[in-house]
């Protein structure tokens, strides 16, 4: 099949009206969403303390990061390894059941996480919720099939909401139920609690995703056209066959992934998303490391709680903005004007760090700059984030066909967990390296931050428009090099 740089952008014919959102399909997708973060993140309260009692590190504290980081990170290593194949499967068989393969994975496997009791034993179950859960790419594609070129931008936007929501509850189960033995020893006072004492927190996990698991069985409809079966879909919902120009049997199954790799009109958006994430989980990992890093040494020296503070609210005020303004100014001014915009945030961004290294070694506290400088900062990063739900805009109308469109969903995932496996150690490796050798006073990883930006800008100009209104249609072919 001929791929076209044009022909690819999934655009409607001449849709003027905004189609109101399908609300209880999408909301279905959105709760069912929310299990990646919940089964991801619910660890990292308790999960020191679990290798120490494991034993491995052999009674040197030291060697706890190493172990932990391992351990966090394999969920995103297997994930990257496993969410293509998942969501090109979701192109033959449908989404569904790929979802429904992706949850009860999750449940079995945070069941078994919290009945570990080996380093090999935490090891396997995290590479079991990675291996299983192609989920997040498939998702995607869902919203991409029950939504149209009119209310793509609305649905989107409501990803990186659920995302923080997810985030931010997902720690407090973890850490507020480890050890319930001794939070509540009147109910949980046998022997297993104490065994296993951070196999409560697993278990409202594992439930979570259970009960996702059956809501997704029950309700949820299968959204690949090929495998409607009659009019089971319900009249709220689009068909995307209605917005999709599928000329002739050519189209009528999924794209090799080769010519995927090499349609100019699919990558860009990918390595955009790429790019993108490794720059935003770079900043992210670098966040607490500098608020909470020595003032000596040009951090902040804040407590813990007052990070927490500082990250809470930039969950809340992040989660506004999104509702807000996102979709507005997509609507408004063009998705691919508001990406290029919002990405440039990342430069004022970046430069906070340095800015503030230089405050609090004058000032010797923190003060109101300080706090200031913080708030221009998150307020700064909350732009950033305006542009996770445009970039899936952009890699779902991608899509060469219809029957790609897991793919492409399933590409641009693989390149984000890559981004999200190696980015934290390298990132926050590369801060310490600045530090101890002082490499341009310390700023090296700055600098790489801010090269990488310019990457990432320079990649947005040349994201395609995306047009509501399509009439003609290139037939040039257009391949990258």
């Amino acid at each position: 099949m001929a791929t076209d740089e044009s022909t690819p952008l999934l655009e409607n014919s001449q849709a003027k009206a905004k189609t109101p959102l399908p609300k209880t399909q999408l909301g279905l997708v959105l709760f069912v969403l929310a299990t990646e973060p919940m089964s991801s993140q619910y660890i990292y309260p308790f999960i020191n303390q679990l290798i120490r009692e494991v034993g491995v590190t052999g009674g040197d504290d030291r060697k706890i990061g190493y172990y932990a980081g391992t351990i966090e990170s394999l969920f995103f290593v297997t994930q990257a390894l496993t969410v293509l194949s998942w969501s090109r499967i979701s192109d033959y068989v449908g989404r569904k059941p790929v979802l429904l393969v992706g949850l009860m994975g999750l449940s079995i496997s945070n069941l078994c996480f919290g009945l570990s009791k080996t380093l090999w034993a935490l090891i396997a179950s995290r590479c079991i919720a990675g291996a299983l859960n192609g989920n997040i790419g498939v998702m995607k594609s869902v919203i991409g099939e029950i939504t149209d070129d009119t209310n793509m931008a609305q649905a989107f936007v409501l990803i990186p909401i659920v995302f923080s929501t997810g985030a931010s509850i997902a720690p407090l189960f973890g850490g507020g139920l480890a050890k319930p033995h001794d939070h509540w020893p009147e109910l949980f006072s046998g022997s297993f609690w104490i065994r296993y004492p951070y196999f409560l927190p697993c278990l409202v996990s594992a439930s979570f995703a259970a009960f996702s698991f059956f809501i997704t069985a029950l309700l949820l409809e299968e959204s690949l056209p090929s495998k409607r079966h009659g009019n089971s879909l319900q009249p709220e919902i689009p068909s995307i066959d209605t917005r999709i120009g599928t000329p002739g049997g050519k189209d009528a199954s999924p794209v090799p992934i080769r010519a995927l790799l090499k349609t100019y009109s699919v990558m860009i958006p990918v390595a955009n998303y790429g790019i993108l994430a490794l720059v935003d989980i770079g900043f992210f990992a670098l966040v607490p490391l500098f608020y909470g890093a020595p003032i000596e040494i040009g951090g902040l020296g804040l407590s813990p709680f007052a990070i927490g503070v500082c990250l809470t609210a930039f969950g809340f005020g992040n989660g506004l903005l999104q509702m807000l303004f996102a979709a507005r100014a997509v609507d408004r001014f063009g998705a691919r004007r508001v990406f290029c915009s919002t990405v440039l945030a990342f430069f004022p961004t970046i430069v906070t760090f340095p800015i503030m290294s230089w405050v609090i070694h004058v000032q010797k506290e923190v003060g109101p700059a300080i706090w200031m400088l913080i708030f221009a900062q998150l307020l700064s990063w909350s732009v950033v984030d305006m542009s996770y739900a445009i970039i899936s805009l952009f890699v779902t109308r991608a899509s060469p066909n219809k029957h790609s469109l897991g793919t492409v969903n399933g590409l641009s995932q693989t390149t984000v967990s890559i981004a999200r496996a190696m980015g934290p150690a390298m990132f926050t490796s590369l801060f310490a390296f600045s530090k101890e050798y002082n490499l341009l006073g310390g700023n090296l990883v700055y600098i790489v931050l801010l090269v990488l930006s310019c990457l990432l800008a320079f990649l947005s100009k040349h994201l395609p428009e995306l047009k509501k209104d399509s009439k003609n249609r290139s037939t040039h072919s257009e391949s990258i090099p």
